[in-house]
């Protein structure tokens, strides 16, 4: 009996540490770090991710993006500038495989609009529903901005994973959300003079009580315009790399 209690023993053992082992061998550890570029409604950006555990991500981006256009808008030209600036960061919860839920913050938003505006001396303009005239010795000009928000939570939903659980190294992700920020805000200052319609009696802006309620006026009309873009829409596409 003694020798069938130490074989006995031998074998469980070895079934142990055997089990212990395949164990061992079957984790797989988190992987610590991935990289990726995006374009996306917030501009062309680059991120980065690290995982939390076996289904969550910590995502880090920065977004930048910047397009000029001149216009004329009622008499007035514009030289303007979209300027897109942002950082976020996010938290990826992934739910059936790739597919993910992704709240987060954006920590810095830079995002605003700004433009030079000008009229020709002579030249008829509207603000607020009433026309002016241009002074041909103190011409109209001024600048505009458009601030889009602040700090913001954001939400997005999407479908891909930066830092893939397996043995792949390349990943693809697409994402849709909204960012709620504030409602966008609209400045416009104006310099300059205006003038009856014959050019023989001018006034200063800055003294003309009916130009600066035109431009109150305006400003109410813009800013009731781009009221919707508190929910900024994202929809973004990037791919990436798990080192």
């Amino acid at each position: 009996m003694p020798g069938f209690a130490n074989s006995t023993g031998r074998l469980l053992c070895g079934a142990f540490f055997a089990a212990a082992c395949f164990a061992q061998s079957d984790i797989v550890p988190l992987p610590r770090f991935g990289l990726g570029v995006k374009l996306s409604t917030l501009g062309a950006g680059i991120e980065a991710a690290t995982a939390v555990t076996r289904k969550s991500n910590l995502r880090g981006g920065f977004n930048a993006f910047t397009y000029g256009t001149d216009l004329t808008k009622d008499g007035i030209g514009y030289s303007g500038e979209l300027r897109l600036r942002s950082v976020d960061v996010l938290y990826d919860q992934y739910l059936v495989g790739p597919l993910h839920v992704s709240p987060g913050v954006l920590i810095y938003n830079g995002n605003r609009g700004t433009a030079t505006a000008s009229v020709p001396g002579g030249q008829s303009f509207s603000l607020g529903g009433n026309t002016f005239y241009s002074s041909a010795a103190n011409p109209v000009a001024g600048n505009g901005t458009l601030n889009l928000g602040t700090v913001s939570p954001m939400l997005l939903f999407g479908v891909g994973n930066l830092l893939p659980r397996n043995s792949r190294h390349f990943a693809v992700n697409f994402e849709a959300g909204v960012i709620f920020q504030r409602p966008p805000k609209a400045t416009l200052n104006l310099a300059g003079s205006t003038c009856n319609s014959t050019g023989t009696t001018c006034l200063p802006i800055a003294s003309n009580p009916v130009v600066q309620s035109s431009i109150q006026s305006e400003q109410t009309k813009i800013n009731n315009d781009v009221n919707f873009f508190k929910y900024y829409p994202i929809l973004s596409l990037g791919f990436g790399y798990k080192f």
